[in-house]
């Protein structure tokens, strides 16, 4: 029972507790270097877990590779390449007794190291296998040269998240050391045993080992699956410690007092009778549902979800002007400028017509004018649209009621947090309004969207066009850029997204320019336009108007044009390199067509040969225009980290769980969330610290 005590009632005495600068062999600086990985107790070892194992237990015959998987090869050099053409490259090709041969390139390389390989030498490769222009072969595998014969590794090797400065050998050397400090089940234990024995999961301390320490018998697939039982534990108390953090941070918004905000009937009969376009039921529906939350004394948290093109924007509108009739502020919130840009034209549209004055603020915003919008949110201008710029310090406004965050999965909790703290004074929080064109399938709103009610757009205003989209080889280019000549002579507008798969803006728009150059060449009659996310704003501003007033048949741009463009004349849109895409991106783009009531087309352009996952992505992009359909498929095929957008600061970011996969557990995690917050705060108070680690905190904001 003493220890069980210790374990509700924590001192200096938790091992899990100390600073990791109690373990021998880490100083100040692997310290620093460990923070950077939020690592800063022991704990923190404990639970900093494998993202993946690499499978070194068994070597693969080269006749037996498959391209996609990972693999250790065993094999004699043959041939040597050292190439300069266009960029350093270095080219080995080794085989083996299945007499197949395997080429290992090397991007980066020293003199050195190129002079190991001569033929004859014999080496072991670990890495991915992929299609070459030769067959297959590994890019920039891990290898070391054999002098004699050298055993496998016994167990699966586990492979942390790592940061600079912080090898994987260094690291696992590390957490070893943690491990040796695990105190016994009842100190490490933070469940109830009377919550925990029904579910029939294994002891965590168990789960821990088996985990960081793969047992030489443990159940191989299973591990690299994560679905061992270890791995499952693990993950159990992963999602209940997500689970926890959000229903606190709902307890303790809700707790502040909050501006009631009821509607004015005349202002909104106003503001809807000049709209060009009639509400749908459920922007009429959803509109209610959050004039009833800003009618009362506590704190609104809401997200509004719906398709590409439901009308997003024209709900956030009719909630800003409760609070325009109240005498409060409203700002809203987008994650890159041209979004915001976009629901800053609406938003003017709309509202200066009333004489609502609505005010910018965005980063590139800067000296007098910038001041003069600081002074206006300072003033109490009624509403405020722009980027993150509205959370920095020195913004401040007079009297903010509601925060609208656009694209919520693009910013982190603490962002949302920052934003409503602009608003807190008087023991007063704004209402908090969070709309996403991103469809989240059920299991993702359980667990990520749990502080916040969900109202659904479920309608597309009439008048929209099905879009047909097919998917072609990049073989067959010159067919699509002659139907995009036959497009825009019959007066239609065409789109050209380029995308890359690396994550450079500057790669990026050094594909859209060279794909600009090429079309404007082929198409010397078109008018042609460029928008990527380098260009400066009022040149990419000119490009975006051109394109909306038509004087620009074709647009070739980034991703930047993901969400926010509506063109109706636009009827075309070619994707390419589309299978590098995930599918909630697709669909995405896909949704800046169809926005007339001409027959709209999206061409899917892809470089063969395509893998599996591709395939099923772009079969799935053909065959539906449902959004949650897609999104499903899209958590299934991907996992949430990629529906949510990358990880940030207090945004999720499962180590162990996926919320698919283990949806199962979920109801579980529901009612031992709740009971633990009755009747064991403190101790689910510890548990959030446990997994989420400085983003708990947010939980206390």
């Amino acid at each position: 029972m003493a220890a069980s005590a210790d374990a509700r009632n924590p001192d200096k005495t938790d091992p899990g507790r100390q600073a990791v600068t109690t373990l021998p062999g880490v100083g100040p600086a692997l310290a620093d270097t460990l923070r950077k990985l939020g690592i800063e107790q022991v704990q923190d070892l404990w639970f900093h877990l494998p993202l993946r194992y690499e499978d070194r237990t068994r070597i693969t015959a080269i006749g037996d590779l498959e391209a996609g998987e990972p693999a250790q090869v065993e094999g004699v050099v043959e041939a040597v390449e050292a190439g300069f053409r266009y960029r350093p490259q270095l080219r080995v090709a080794i085989s083996d007794a299945s007499r197949q041969t395997l080429v290992l390139r090397f991007f980066h390389f020293r003199r050195q190291q190129a002079q190991q390989f001569a033929p004859g030498v014999r080496l072991r490769c670990y890495g991915a296998i992929r299609h070459g222009q030769h067959g297959l072969e590994m890019v920039h595998p891990q290898y070391r040269v054999l002098q004699a014969d050298v055993a496998v590794e016994a167990t699966l090797t586990p492979i942390y998240p790592v940061t600079e400065g912080l090898g994987q050998q260094r690291l696992r050397g590390v957490i070893e050391k943690a491990l040796s400090r695990l105190p016994g089940e009842a100190t490490l234990e933070l469940v109830p045993p009377e919550l925990l024995s029904p579910l029939g999961l294994m002891p965590l301390r168990d789960a821990l080992l088996g985990v960081h320490r793969p047992a030489p018998d443990a159940d191989v697939p299973a591990l690299l699956a994560n679905r061992h039982p270890a791995q499952q534990r693990l993950a159990f108390e992963e999602l209940l410690a997500h689970h926890i953090s959000l229903k606190r941070l709902r307890a303790l918004v809700r707790r502040h007092r909050a501006p009631a905000l009821p509607g004015d009937a005349a202002l909104r009969g106003r503001f809807v009778a000049a709209l060009p376009f009639a509400l749908t039921r459920a922007q009429q529906r959803v509109s209610e549902e959050i004039a009833r939350d800003l009618g009362k004394g506590m704190p609104m948290l809401r997200l509004v979800q719906g398709d590409v093109g439901s009308g997003k924007t024209v709900v956030a509108a009719l909630s800003a002007l409760h609070a325009v009739a109240n005498g409060r502020q409203t700002a809203l919130m987008a994650p890159t400028e041209l979004l915001a840009e976009q629901h800053l034209r609406s938003f003017r549209e709309w509202f200066e017509p009333l004489d609502i004055e609505v005010a910018w603020l965005a980063g590139k915003v800067t000296g007098k004018a910038r001041t003069a919008a600081l002074a206006k949110l300072a003033a109490g201008v009624p509403i405020a649209v722009g980027t993150h710029a509205l959370m920095q310090q020195g913004v401040e406004f007079r009297r903010l009621g509601l925060v609208i965050v656009d694209e919520q999965h693009r910013f982190g909790v603490q962002q949302r947090m920052d934003l409503r703290d602009k608003g807190a004074g008087r023991g007063e929080a704004p209402h908090q309004l969070v709309l996403t064109a991103t469809p989240i399938p059920r299991t993702l709103a359980m667990s990520a969207y749990a502080d916040l009610d969900v109202s659904t757009l479920d309608e597309l205003p009439p008048g929209r066009t099905p879009v047909r989209t097919v998917a072609i080889a990049n073989g067959r280019r010159d067919e699509v850029i002659e139907r995009i000549r036959d497009a825009c002579t019959e007066g239609r507008q065409v789109y050209w997204v380029c995308t890359l798969i690396e994550d450079s803006d500057l790669l990026q728009a050094q594909a859209a320019e060279v794909a600009f150059a090429q079309l404007r060449a082929t198409l010397p009659g078109l008018a042609v336009g460029l928008v990527h996310g380098r260009m400066k704003a009022r040149d990419k501003q000119a490009a975006m108007d051109g394109f909306k007033d038509g004087r620009i048949a074709l647009l070739v741009a980034t991703t930047v044009i993901e969400v926010g463009v509506d063109v109706p004349n636009a009827s075309l849109m070619v994707i390419e390199n589309a299978e590098r895409l995930g599918l909630a991106q697709l669909h995405q783009l896909r949704g800046r067509v169809g926005r007339g009531s001409q027959a709209s087309t999206c061409v899917l352009l892809y470089q063969p040969p395509l893998s599996g996952l591709a395939r099923q992505r772009l079969e799935t992009l053909r065959s539906t225009s449902d959004g949650f359909v897609i999104a499903e498929q899209d958590l299934r095929l991907r996992g949430p980290g990629e529906l949510l957008g990358t990880r940030q600061t207090g945004a999720m970011g499962f180590r162990v769980a996926d919320i698919v996969r283990d949806a199962a557990l979920m109801p579980a995690v529901q009612r031992v969330g709740s009971a633990m917050l009755q009747a064991h705060p403190a101790m689910a108070g510890r548990l959030t610290e446990r997994w989420i680690g400085a983003a708990a905190r947010f939980a206390e904001a």
